[in-house]
């Protein structure tokens, strides 16, 4: 039964987009974390603790399973443990891409990969600022078409 109504859940909830990047749901990006049984309850663990998007992703959720009939399942905060890069799936990870955001490599690849440029592809790109649009992204610039853009901090 539970697989039932998890899988109902995840559908509605993969068209709740993220506030802050709209091209990519909470679940592509990995915030919704998962839904548990008894009572029923959707966990969400936000892209770092205090995110301020953390109430608008809330209220749209509720919003979401409202809608849905499913006024009963609950939404909890986690934030242990701590979201991680490597949650993004991979269709995720290609809409940031067009969107002009660098997504990160996974944690294994993360120490040796060439961060590629979103608009021309490039790997001559280097790090202007640890600060980005917002506290989870760092700025980043290419080299071959000098063009900014943001990049997912990986943690």
């Amino acid at each position: 039964m539970i697989a039932v109504l998890r899988d109902r859940i995840m559908n509605i909830l993969a068209d709740v987009p993220d506030p802050e990047i709209p091209v990519i749901s909470i679940v592509e990006l990995g915030i919704v974390r998962e839904v548990s049984e008894e009572p029923p309850t959707v966990i969400i663990t936000p892209t770092y603790t205090g995110c301020p998007a953390t109430q608008v992703i809330k209220s749209s959720i509720r919003e979401a399973l409202d809608s849905a009939e499913l006024s009963h399942v609950a939404i909890k905060t986690s934030i242990t443990p701590a979201w991680t890069t490597d949650w993004i799936s991979e269709a995720g990870r290609q809409k940031l891409r067009k969107y002009g955001i660098a997504p990160p490599p996974s944690r294994e690849a993360a120490a040796t990969a060439a961060v590629e440029c979103p608009q021309c592809g490039s790997t001559d790109t280097h790090e202007i600022s640890r600060f980005g649009s917002t506290p989870c992204k760092a700025l980043w610039q290419c080299r071959s078409c000098s063009e900014p853009f943001d990049r997912f901090k990986c943690h």
